[in-house]
């Protein structure tokens, strides 16, 4: 007799704690590989050059880490996207004690060697089908920005370009190349 595998729900994967890098996606854990060093400063120079500019125009708030998203309920799912940009009208005034419930308005994906194209095609769409306005896939080892949104075309920028979010972050700019650079 074949039995089913109890799916987890959100409050269930809470629960569990600080069990390292995952994701929950519909009901399944997901366990993910502990990020690269590249990948770390990445992170943290979009996260710093981002929030500098969001927090100067208080405009909403940026988290990095493992801050969750509540993408989907019935099978539950939560997504962790390595940088996530909310707008302060979307923020409750109390906060929020465990998953943000929805998307981000701007998710970023930096990319790992072992990410698999697929999985990081289903994340994008996961993202941009839950509400997402903008999601930021970062290769560091091409050192491009490929952005995806909602009913357009990805656009992508190398190092030679300037990154900008006219739609979501008017003023915003940085060039590629100093998301890479030391």
């Amino acid at each position: 007799m074949a039995t089913l595998a109890q799916l987890l729900t959100a409050d269930r994967y809470f629960e569990l704690g600080d069990i390292g890098p995952s994701e929950l996606l519909r009901g399944e854990l997901v366990m993910m590989s502990p990020a690269f060093f590249n990948h770390g400063w990445v992170v943290t120079k979009i996260d710093t050059t981002l929030a500098g500019f969001v927090y100067s125009r208080r405009l909403g708030i940026v988290v990095s880490g493992e801050a969750g998203f509540l993408l989907e309920t019935n099978p539950d799912t939560v997504r962790v996207p390595d940088v996530a940009f909310i707008r302060s009208e979307r923020m409750p005034p109390e906060g929020v004690p465990k998953f943000f419930p929805g998307a981000p308005d701007l998710a970023v994906e930096v990319l790992s060697p072992s990410d698999r194209p697929g999985d990081i095609s289903s994340k994008v769409q996961d993202w941009l089908r839950a509400g997402c306005l903008v999601v930021w896939l970062v290769d560091p080892r091409t050192k491009t920005v490929i952005v995806h949104r909602r009913d357009a075309e990805p656009q992508g920028f190398s190092e030679t370009d300037l990154l900008e979010c006219p739609d979501l972050l008017p003023g915003f700019t940085v060039p590629v190349v100093e998301i890479f650079t030391l």
